[in-house]
């Protein structure tokens, strides 16, 4: 954590614990009885730590993982409870209102995306509804021999909304997504794993967890910047063509290409010894939201 302990405070968090440590951020849903199911409270907490973390620049790297026997059931029935009033009055201002919570709920997961920091999500058990959502907004996913997916949605009788169906088909065949999400099966980590959804996949929750800080502790050890100038551009090229991808590019470099890190680089090499780099500056305090 780089002089931000008294900037950053999550006791107030009631369904995640947050550790950052050597550049690493941890996030753990922690509401094991309830099977971490999604409450009110976590579609804003989720986004607050993240964008907290990301504006201090408190860490390099996020890995969000879960507590007890499934990662997460998804989205709580109270959620549903909740979004039922909406269901009241007249039509239009009713469907303007409905449009604008889903656009609520779709930011939450936005979040990890958009941080300038790379998100590796490490599951387990179940993966339910909102979690598959979740977990296809991370940057790499990792999995236990345990683990199932399921687009729940559709077996409860409506449309995954929050970002399943916009990312997953950009992440595994198409022709396996719509399977998916038309019939609601459970996904196997092994057919997961196949398929390219998930990086690895481990015996167990503890050699997952120590193997993804493994690979977090490397991603920390290079350039914030370099790492960052990645993330940028793999999800600019996702959404947009090669030519336009490389006019980003060469934009990008144009300004963001300094030498201090590379001359950093090299003087590590030459001495032996692992770099120093500086972290990211923080973000203006204008474009703090919360």
């Amino acid at each position: 954590m780089e002089n931000t302990e008294q900037t950053l405070n999550f006791e107030h968090l009631t369904t995640l614990n947050v550790s950052i440590e050597n550049h690493i951020a941890h996030i753990q849903l922690c509401r094991p009885e309830q099977l971490n199911s999604m409450i009110p409270a976590f579609w804003s907490e989720l986004p607050e730590v993240v964008q907290a973390i990301d504006f201090y620049s408190a860490a390099r790297v996020i890995v969000i993982s879960s507590t007890g026997k499934h990662f997460s059931a998804g989205m709580d029935l109270s959620v549903f409870a909740q979004m039922a009033e909406d269901f009241r009055g007249e039509p239009a201002r009713r469907a303007e209102k409905m449009r604008r919570s889903v656009l609520q709920l779709q930011d939450s997961f936005n979040a990890l995306e958009q941080s300038r920091i790379p998100v590796l999500a490490a599951v387990h058990g179940g993966v339910i509804g909102g979690a598959v959502d979740m977990i296809c907004a991370a940057d790499s996913r990792y999995c236990t021999e345990d683990a199932f997916f399921t687009i729940k949605e559709t077996e409860i009788g409506m449309t995954a909304d929050v970002g399943t169906l916009q990312r997953l088909p950009h992440l595994i065949p198409q022709g396996l997504v719509r399977e998916l999400a038309y019939t609601g099966r459970n996904w196997s980590a092994k057919e997961a794993l196949s398929q390219g959804f998930v990086n690895q996949v481990f015996e167990d929750q503890q050699s997952m967890l120590k193997a993804v800080f493994v690979i977090a502790q490397t991603i920390a050890m290079h350039s914030p910047m370099a790492v960052a100038g990645c993330k940028e551009m793999l999800n600019y090229s996702r959404d947009h063509s090669v030519q336009d991808s490389l006019n980003y590019m060469a934009t990008w470099q144009a300004g963001m290409f300094q030498l201090p890190d590379i001359q950093e680089s090299m003087k590590a090499a030459k001495e032996q010894r692992l770099p120093e780099y500086k972290a990211l500056l923080q973000m203006h305090p204008m474009m703090k939201t919360k």
